[in-house]
This record gives structure tokens, sequence and C-alpha cells, in this order.
């Protein structure tokens, strides 16, 4: 059984918890220039390596047949 300070404690707990979602839930979403261009640069250096992995998987399947 819980004893009044643990009971206490876990209160405070959840009431913190739902303080930080409410305050978090605040802030803006919307994105401005700077971020937008970094999520651009992401998308690109992404969409890079994936056609460096393609590349180099297609460079093995080529070094592979030519063992055969």
């Amino acid at each position: 059984m819980m004893n009044k300070k643990s009971i206490g404690d876990s209160l405070l707990t959840v009431l913190a918890m739902s303080a930080l979602l409410m305050a978090l839930s605040g802030c803006d979403s919307q994105q401005g220039p700077a971020e937008k261009a970094g999520e651009k640069i992401d998308n690109a250096a992404e969409q890079a390596g994936e056609k460096i992995e393609e590349a180099g998987e297609a460079i093995q399947d080529t070094v592979q047949d030519d063992k055969k």
C-alpha cells in the first residue's frame, strides 16, 4: 500500500508532466526559411546517400558476375 508521501510525489510528477505537455503543445509549429532550407538539404543528402548506396550495390553485383 502506498503511503501519503509517495502518493503526493506521484501526484506532483503527474502534474509536472501534464504542465510540460501543455507547454510543448503550445509551441509554434511553423517553420521559418532557415528550417525549410535545412530540411531541403537533409532530403538532398539522404537522396544522394541512397544513390551512392545503389551504385555501390551495382558495382558489387558486377564484380560478382565477373567472378562467375
